[in-house]
């Protein structure tokens, strides 16, 4: 789990090639951790996002500490449902932090779907895990804060592919979407494994394609318009070399 780095500018800040499965407005959270911060305390009142790779929360609060937290598949354990005679449904499940992710230990932690649902997106959320730890290396990769700028993402980031592999998302019982203006995506792919081989991090580079990313990267990508892209023009020659042609 990571602390404060998947939100952006009111909305969710997701990876290259993740894509958002589930959305749910109506979400409240509360955690029982071993960490001093003060961001666990109390219960906090939010939006959920069920990914291709993780669950994220963003907190409606603009004055909380805690602004957003991820929560990788590989990161859970001890997943149940439960359905109190009393009160709302809810998902209860213990949580372990990621290298770099802002904070160290673990958390136990209760999600609260008072709109419904609870039991719809658990299932999801279970089904999402069990793809993704198939995908998992013996060694658990190392979590890396993206340094590289974000953009809006494009609709498909938003949007469950219609292949087999998602028949398991209950559409039915969340079919809205997050807003188009609040969903926002880093350059870098997921450093972690998700549903399919899709999108994950990238293999090592040879030296060839490190200088043909290297080339790639001076274009200029326009969000609003993704189907060109504008290269700069070549250089000049300098002007030693104009001098000996005309010589």
């Amino acid at each position: 789990m990571s602390l404060n780095n998947s939100h952006a500018n009111g909305g969710v800040l997701i990876y290259s090639g993740e894509r958002i499965l589930i959305f749910h407005d109506g979400l409240e959270v509360s955690f029982d951790s071993t960490s001093p911060l003060p961001h666990f305390k109390g219960t906090k009142k939010g939006r959920a996002y069920l990914t291709t790779h993780r669950v994220i929360f963003n907190n409606k609060n603009p004055k909380d500490t805690l602004q957003s937290f991820s929560m990788p598949f590989f990161k859970l354990t001890d997943l149940k449902l439960e359905q109190p005679v009393f009160n709302a449904n809810y998902i209860k499940g213990t949580v372990t932090s990621e290298q770099g992710g802002n904070w160290e230990g673990q958390a136990k932690f209760k999600m609260w779907f008072t709109n419904g649902g609870a039991i719809e997106f658990g299932q999801a959320m279970l089904r999402a895990g069990q793809l993704a730890r198939r995908r998992m290396t013996p060694q658990p990769p190392v979590y890396s804060q993206p340094t590289g700028n974000y953009y809006q993402a494009p609709p498909p980031a938003y949007t469950p592919p219609q292949t087999p592999l998602y028949g398991f998302v209950p559409t039915q019982t969340f079919p809205t979407a997050p807003p188009s203006d609040g969903v926002f995506m880093y350059d870098a792919p997921p450093p972690y494994p998700g549903i399919d081989s899709a999108a994950s991090a990238p293999p090592p580079q040879t030296a060839a394609e490190s200088k043909a990313q290297e080339a790639a990267s001076s274009a200029y990508y326009n969000p609003t318009n993704p189907h060109n892209v504008y290269v700069p023009q070549d250089a000049p020659p300098p002007y030693s070399a104009v001098s000996k042609k005309n010589d």
